[in-house]
């Protein structure tokens, strides 16, 4: 069974190797047309997580109307195709003699600052924009990351994508079992980078995203503050053509700033902050984002145990 596994891993591997080389051999002017196609495929007629986007555009933009939802989940698809076919030129196109003709920054120079000093930095960001042109644009501008990912169950394809991420200096920590890497990473002052816009069930905190408690990770927040690490809220978002970003730097939080707070409530202070952040990046552009998640997933319980609990709701958890 364990080498039938394999052989399908595998014959899989050698599918998206080919596909990719496919879209490689493509000009990106004329990909932009096709994954036109294929977003009308997959929002209109397979209707693939629609339900799901509907749903979760409705909670964050109550009273828009069906015609623009289904609009936005059409740019969506369009965008996420897209960004696949960037990432698969990008290290044929982008290197450090030309990266200014594709790449626009803003508001960097702060994190730069934090970036040469021997304090750890965490970034934060979230399934908006290209975020995996992110990592790879900060390697080779001289400031290699260790980024927090889900290990993909195909190993062959795992090995892959973290070939692609590895290029110009981005280190993967595995997301289950990896936190002993995690603290190392930033008790040498290393920088980390997490996606933190997925549910984080029932020992998450509960802040408010487009105005509706969303289940958050609390570990940013406990990171941030034991070990005196900044945080920042960063994006890299698409501009009016493919392969052409802003990338940019949100907002920074120190946690020095947070002394006369109690534990705690520097903890959801942290949580709220980012979450905030990350919606704000959203609403700039919301067809560049994952509405397929299901974000909203884990809700606070209803009833006594509830009653009187304020908006956002950190129990208290270690990171483990």
């Amino acid at each position: 069974m364990r080498l039938l596994r394999t052989a399908f891993d595998y014959l899989v591997y050698l599918m998206v190797r080919a596909l990719i080389l496919i879209v490689q051999a493509i000009p990106l002017s004329l990909l932009t047309a096709l994954t036109g196609g294929l977003a009308r495929l997959f929002a209109d007629v397979l209707r693939v997580r629609r339900r799901v986007a509907e749903e979760n555009l409705a909670l964050a933009f109550p009273g828009t109307s069906p015609e623009v939802i289904a609009d936005t989940i059409r740019r969506m698809w369009e965008h996420l195709f897209l960004m696949v076919c960037e990432i698969a030129h990008s290290s044929r196109v982008i290197h450090e003699t030309n990266w200014r003709r594709f790449i626009r920054l803003n508001g960097v120079r702060p994190l730069v600052k934090l970036l040469l000093e021997d304090r750890p930095v965490i970034l934060v960001t979230g399934h908006f924009g290209n975020f995996e042109i992110g990592g790879y644009l900060l390697g080779m501008l001289g400031f290699p990351t260790h980024t927090v990912a889900r290990t993909l169950d195909n190993r062959f394809l795992d090995r892959f994508l973290n070939r692609f991420r590895g290029a110009t200096g981005q280190f993967i920590i595995p997301k289950n079992g990896g936190h002993r890497q995690i603290e190392e990473t930033v008790e040498r002052g290393g920088t980390l980078a997490l996606l933190a816009d997925q549910d984080a069930g029932r020992k998450g905190c509960f802040v408010p995203f487009f105005g509706r408690p969303a289940s958050t990770f609390k570990a940013l927040a406990l990171l941030s503050l034991e070990y005196d690490a900044p945080l920042a809220v960063v994006y890299v978002k698409r501009l009016d053509r493919p392969m052409t970003f802003e990338m940019g730097v949100q907002a920074i939080l120190d946690p020095r700033n947070l002394a006369d707070h109690s534990p705690r409530a520097a903890v959801e202070h942290i949580t709220r902050w980012y979450t905030s952040e990350l919606e704000a990046i959203v609403r700039s552009a919301p067809e560049q984002y994952w509405w397929i998640h299901r974000r909203w997933k884990t809700q606070p319980k209803v009833g006594r145990e509830s009653a009187g609990r304020p908006a956002a709701d950190c129990p208290e958890h270690r990171a483990a």
